[in-house]
C-alpha cells in the first residue's frame, strides 16, 4: 500500500542546535500514528514542516506517491492536510460559523457552509450551535470547532497536537470515537500526546523521537505506558517514592467562603470557593480550562486582591489584604499556569529570574542592592539540582524547552522551601520523565511538611499525586473527595458540569 505520508531524511537546523535530523517514517492510509518524545525532541518542527509552517533544509516528503513541496499553511490544506493545534486559535466575541469560516481560504456563502457544518456535526455526532459565541462554551465545544473546521475540508491527513489536554474523560472518549470513525473512512492521522495510555488504546503505530532523531518505532498496543515512556528517554523510569507514607499535620491552609469577579471581558468568577489543606498533604483542583483556574491562583498568590470577598489563612495568620511580597516572605510561594511571560520572562536570564521570586526567601537582594553573585549560584543550584537542560545561569529563559523552563521554575520555588506551595498545571505539555522529576519534588516537599495545591486538567496526574481533590466548574469547587477508592466517571461529571446545547439551541437545530 502507498503511504499516505511518507517523510526521508528530514532535516532542520537553527543557529546551534539540530531540531530535526535525517526523520524519516510513514503513515497509512487509515492509520492513527503517534509521533513520541520528550520536549525537545524535534516534535513540533516536524509537524510545522508537514503543515508548511516550516521548511526543511533537506529531506523529502511524499503525499500519496507523489513528491511535494509544501511551502505554508494553504498548500497542505490544498494537499488534503488538516492539523487541529493544541492552543486553539478562535475568537471569543464570535460565534462558531464564524470562526469556522476564518479558517477557511474560500469559505462559502454563508448559508451553505452553515449547511455544511451541520451536516459534519450530524455525521461525528457533534453536539455544536453554529450561532453560538465561542466566550459561552466550555473548552470541549471549542475544541469541537477546530475539528469541524478541519473536517469540513475533507482531510486525507488529520494533525493532531495535545487534543485531550484540556477534555474530560467522557470527552476524551467522544474525541476518540470521531478519529477511529475517521480512520474507517480512510482519514490518517498523526498524533501527537504526551498521555501515553491514550497512545496505547487508540494508535496503530509509533515513532519515537529523541533529540531530533528517530531512535524506533512500536507497536502500541503491545508496549505498555512505562516502556514507551522508557522509549522516549533511552532509560529507566523512577517510581514516585514517599507517596505511601503520609503523615499529615495540622491544618496549614485554608480557604473561607472565597469570592471574586472573573477577569474581563469572558472571565469566571469565584463563587463561595472552601478549602483546607493540612501540613504533609497535596491537595488537588480539577477542572476543565476557563471555569475560574487561573482567577483562583491569582487571587490566592496575591496577584489580585481588589474585590475579594472571603478568608485566605496561613498558620493561622490572615493573608487576605497581603500582597504578592508580603504573602512571599509569610512561606507561600505559587506557579501559574503560563510559564513564559507570567512565571518566566523569556528575555532575561535565569539567574535574573531567580531573583524575580527567590530574592525575599534566599536573600538575593538587600537595601535595594542586587546580590548578582548570590543569585547567579541560586540559579546553578536549581539548575542542577532539578537537572535542567541548560548552558548556564546565564542562559535567556526563552532559550530552554518548555519541559526544561518548567523543571526551572518549579525548582526555583521549591528550594525557596515554603510552607505553602500553590502550582497550575505543574506538567502541562512536558514529557514524562520531566514530570515524574517534577512530581518527585512536590512529594518531598509536603515529606518536609509543608503544603502543596495542585490546580490541574490532567486527572490521571491528579490521581497519582494527590490526597484529597475537588472539582471547579464555572466557578464553584465541589465539597473535597478522597482519592483513594474516587469514581472516574463521577469526576468527568463534575468537570464537565451542565455544557452543551440548551433547549433553545436544540429547538433550532429541530426547526433547521
Amino acid at each position: 500500500m502507498t503511504p499516505r505520508l511518507q517523510l526521508s531524511g528530514i532535516t532542520k537546523r537553527f543557529p546551534g542546535v539540530v531540531a530535526n535530523e535525517a526523520v524519516s517514517f510513514s503513515v497509512a492510509p487509515g492509520e492513527i500514528h503517534a509521533l513520541l518524545g520528550e520536549n525537545g525532541a524535534g516534535k513540533s518542527t516536524l509537524v510545522k514542516i508537514i503543515y508548511g509552517v516550516q521548511k526543511a533544509d533537506e529531506g523529502t516528503i511524499a503525499f500519496d506517491g507523489q513528491p511535494v513541496s509544501i511551502g505554508s499553511p494553504k498548500e497542505a490544506r490544498a494537499l488534503g492536510i488538516g492539523m487541529v493545534f493544541q492552543h486553539f486559535s478562535l475568537f471569543e466575541a464570535m460565534t462558531v460559523l464564524e470562526n469556522i469560516a476564518l479558517g477557511m481560504d474560500h469559505p462559502p456563502p454563508r448559508r451553505e457552509l452553515e449547511a455544511k457544518v451541520r451536516e459534519v456535526l450530524k455525521t461525528y455526532d457533534l453536539a455544536l450551535d453554529p450561532h453560538r459565541d465561542v466566550h459561552t462554551l466550555s473548552v470541549g465545544e471549542r475544541q469541537r470547532i477546530e475539528i469541524v473546521r478541519a473536517l469540513i475540508q475533507s482531510p486525507k491527513l488529520l494533525i493532531m497536537d495535545e487534543p485531550t489536554s484540556v477534555l474530560t474523560p467522557q470527552e476524551v472518549e467522544k474525541l476518540f470515537t470521531i478519529l477511529r470513525q475517521l480512520k474507517r473512512e480512510g482519514c490518517s492521522i498523526l498524533y501527537i500526546s504526551h498521555k501515553l495510555h491514550e497512545i496505547q488504546a487508540l494508535c496503530d503505530g509509533a515513532t519515537i523521537l529523541r533529540g531530533g532523531k528517530v531512535v524506533g518505532t512500536c507497536d502500541p498496543t503491545r508496549e505498555s505506558p512505562r516502556s514507551m515512556a522508557e522509549m522516549m528517554i533511552g532509560g529507566s523510569l523512577k517510581d514516585l517514592s514517599g507517596k505511601d507514607n503520609c503523615v499529615y499535620g495540622e491544618e496549614r491552609f485554608a480557604v473561607s467562603h472565597l469570592s471574586a469577579p472573573g477577569e474581563p471581558p469572558f472571565g469566571t468568577s469565584l463563587k463561595d470557593i472552601s478549602f483546607s489543606v493540612r501540613s504533609g498533604e497535596i491537595f488537588g483542583i480539577a477542572g476543565v480550562a476557563g471555569n475560574g483556574q487561573n482567577e483562583l491562583l491569582s487571587v490566592l498568590s496575591g496577584e489580585r486582591s481588589d474585590d475579594v470577598d472571603g478568608s485566605i489563612r496561613m498558620d493561622g495568620r490572615e493573608l487576605t489584604e497581603l500582597g504578592v511580597g508580603a504573602r512571599r516572605r509569610a512561606g507561600l510561594a505559587s506557579v501559574p499556569e503560563e510559564r513564559n511571560g507570567h512565571a518566566a520572562v523569556p528575555t532575561m536570564t535565569l539567574t535574573d529570574n531567580a531573583i524575580l521570586s527567590a530574592r525575599g526567601p534566599k536573600a538575593l537582594a538587600s537595601g535595594g542592592i542586587l546580590r548578582t553573585g548570590q543569585a547567579r549560584d541560586y540559579a546553578k543550584s536549581v539548575i542542577d539540582a532539578f537537572s535542567v537542560k541548560a548552558v548556564g545561569p546565564q542562559a535567556l529563559a526563552g532559550s530552554l524547552s518548555g519541559g526544561n523552563l518548567q523543571k526551572f521554575i518549579m525548582g526555583r520555588e521549591i528550594m525557596t522551601a515554603p510552607a505553602v506551595l500553590v502550582v497550575s498545571q505543574p506538567t502541562w505539555g512536558v514529557d514524562a520523565g520531566a514530570a515524574g522529576f517534577i512530581r518527585q519534588a512536590m512529594i518531598d516537599l509536603v515529606d518536609k511538611g509543608a503544603s502543596v495545591v495542585v490546580v490541574s486538567q490532567d486527572l490521571d496526574e491528579l490521581l497519582e499525586l494527590c490526597d484529597r481533590l475537588a472539582v471547579i466548574n464555572e466557578g464553584r469547587l465541589s465539597e473535597a473527595m478522597d482519592v483513594e477508592g474516587i469514581s472516574i466517571d463521577r469526576i468527568g461529571l463534575l468537570m464537565g458540569g451542565v455544557h452543551g446545547e440548551t433547549r433553545g439551541d436544540q429547538a433550532r437545530e429541530s426547526a433547521a
